[in-house]
């Protein structure tokens, strides 16, 4: 009967068992992240270069209605707010959400509702979303309005998605996600670097090398 072999000394088993979390790690990370990393790079260059495809001709929509004289004139104040000085405050005088959801289901705007301004003749609403803009002027006194759309094609919304604007908080929670997959990625392929010593000081040598390249094209390309 062979010899048992001697048992690995307890650091050695760690070890082993610490790079093979990582590579697992590495593995299953960058395929759940792959779509997602796909887009911010393919999106990367989209928004660096926006010469190359903002070859569509922004789209407008525009429209008239009119908003329940209700909505937009002054309510009576209560007596505390009377004291106050409130009650000659425009933006108290406005039936603002009866008014943001009336342009919602009348022309089935989609943005998020960047701005409400008011003042004593007029109310502008304005809504945003990625590669998307809607405004509204409404006259205070007749309750007339016009409606502008403004659509800036599908490159513009795939570039406000990169950037995060106007995409609202759900979007918000999805980039820093992906920024920490991304930086996970990053690490565990670097210690997994560290395991493989054939090409552990090569490869060392080349993610300095790019990185002093990085820091070199900073101090001197840009201004």
């Amino acid at each position: 009967m062979p010899p048992k072999p001697p048992a690995r000394p307890l650091k050695r088993r760690l070890s082993i068992r610490f790079a093979k979390l990582m590579r697992w790690l590495h593995i299953y990370l960058s395929m759940f992240s792959l779509g997602v990393v796909l887009f911010f790079s393919v999106t990367g260059i989209t928004l660096n270069h926006p010469d190359w495809f903002f070859s569509e001709a922004l789209s407008q929509r525009e429209a008239e209605g009119e908003i329940k004289s209700a909505w937009l004139r002054s309510q009576p104040p209560a007596p505390a707010a009377t004291d106050a000085g409130a009650g000659n405050d425009p933006d108290r005088q406005v039936s603002k959400l009866e008014i943001v959801e009336h342009m919602r289901t009348a022309h089935s705007i989609h943005g998020a509702l960047a701005d409400f301004r008011v003042d004593d003749g007029e109310c502008v609403v304005s809504f945003k979303g990625p590669g998307y803009a809607a405004d509204a002027f409404i006259d205070r006194e007749s309750g007339h309005y016009r409606l502008t759309e403004t659509y800036h094609g599908f490159i513009a919304v795939i570039n406000d998605l990169h950037k995060g604007r106007d995409t609202g908080p759900v979007w918000s929670v999805l980039i820093d996600v992906s920024a920490v997959l991304m930086t996970f990625i990053s690490l565990t392929g670097l210690v997994l670097l560290f395991y493989l010593k054939l090409r552990r000081i090569p490869g060392v040598i080349v993610a300095l090398a790019g990185a002093v390249l990085a820091i070199v094209l900073y101090r001197l390309g840009v201004p």
